[in-house]
């Protein structure tokens, strides 16, 4: 009886070693706080923001952005399909009742624009 009391009381030590050590990084009272910390506030100041802006087939504008001090430090466009059409693959095809024989093309073109903003 007296091993296995002693047993468990060793058991018991090792399971609260094992729980503290696993709290290791809750109870760290020299870790920094990012938030408030000047040295990185100061830091962050001289870097600028970066925004990456993608508009297709011209749905939207970066008008707002740049009415907000916006610059932009890169342009890239593509050719993109906009909208796209069923047809019947021939003349004997009815799309509402063979689905096998539709045949999806694309309707219209227009360009994909991608911004890299900086502020």
């Amino acid at each position: 009886m007296n091993k296995i009391t002693n047993y468990l009381k060793v058991l018991n030590i090792f399971f609260i070693l094992i729980l503290l050590s696993s709290c290791n990084e809750e109870f760290n009272f020299n870790k920094r706080d990012k938030n408030n910390d000047p040295i990185i506030n100061s830091q962050r100041s001289n870097t600028k923001d970066k925004l990456e802006i993608t508009i297709s087939c011209n749905e939207e504008s970066i008008e707002e952005y740049l009415k907000d001090g916006w610059k932009i430090k890169d342009k890239t466009s593509r050719e993109k399909v906009c909208s796209w059409k069923s047809t019947p693959a021939n003349s004997t095809c009815d799309i509402e009742k063979d689905k096998g024989c539709k045949i999806i093309k694309p309707a219209s073109f227009g360009n994909e624009s991608i911004y890299l903003l900086e502020k």
